[in-house]
């Protein structure tokens, strides 16, 4: 009698597992996934931060990444993350958060631009420990700015300097711009209709040392693996 409900129990279990695949996937039976040692995680459209953004709009939220990336830094199988970006920018705060994790996980990290990868998006692609661009994506690079009401005092200037400075930092350390060359870029008058600030296209972000390489998805992969074979070698050395 046990034996008998114990077979019902996993034959009711398969038949729910089954008709979940159905609804997600459209097909009764979903092969079992080979194990995989690389990460992908993309980061498009707006970076949304602590306020809820127009929902008619695509928006990486940083609390779905955070954890992700933690997910990734527990799991002894995953060694390396690619980072696919096509971003506007967003919350200052939240892009610069994701960047320093991302800057900090103990993998292996190459980032990718796609289409665009544009003001806080900026850090975000110099976050790994290499970087690629395709040949007809954007940077954006520009001061910091707010909408909405702001409070023209000293208080609030010295608030935006020091937002600047730490994103002025960031981007210096973890690429290969100099602080002179990327201030240049940041406060230049004649590119942007609305703004000041600078659009790199492609190579013109490997030239100034923003980006270390022009390529696409094969490059991005193949580099992600040779820092991978590069890291298991230095272990297996120690």
């Amino acid at each position: 009698m046990q034996d008998q409900n114990n077979n019902n129990n996993n034959n009711n279990n398969a038949n729910d597992n089954e008709m979940e695949d159905i609804k997600q996937m459209g097909i009764p039976q979903i092969p079992n996934q080979p194990k995989k040692d690389i990460q992908c995680i993309t980061i498009i459209g707006e970076i949304e931060g602590h306020f809820i953004g127009n929902p008619q709009k695509k928006a990486t939220k940083y609390e779905h990444i955070i954890p992700m990336l933690y997910s990734v830094e527990e799991n002894p199988d995953i060694k390396g993350v690619l980072v696919i970006l096509n971003t506007v920018g967003g919350d200052v705060e939240a892009g610069l958060a994701m960047a320093e994790l991302l800057n900090s996980v103990s993998k292996k990290i190459v980032t990718l631009v796609l289409g665009g990868s544009h003001s806080i998006g900026v850090p975000l692609a110099t976050a790994g420990d290499y970087s690629f661009i395709a040949p007809t994506a954007t940077m954006i690079v520009h001061p910091i700015r707010t909408n909405g009401l702001v409070i023209g005092v000293n208080e609030t200037f010295e608030y935006f300097k020091k937002m600047q400075e730490r994103i002025v930092e960031f981007i210096t350390r973890t690429s290969k711009i100099e602080r002179d060359e990327l201030v240049k870029l940041m406060h230049a008058k004649d590119e942007l209709v609305s703004d000041v600030g600078s659009v790199l296209i492609g190579k013109e972000a490997v030239d100034c040392g923003i980006i270390d390489e022009v390529g696409g998805l094969k490059e991005a992969l193949a580099k992600l693996k040779e820092l991978i074979a590069e890291d298991d070698k230095s272990k297996e050395n120690k």
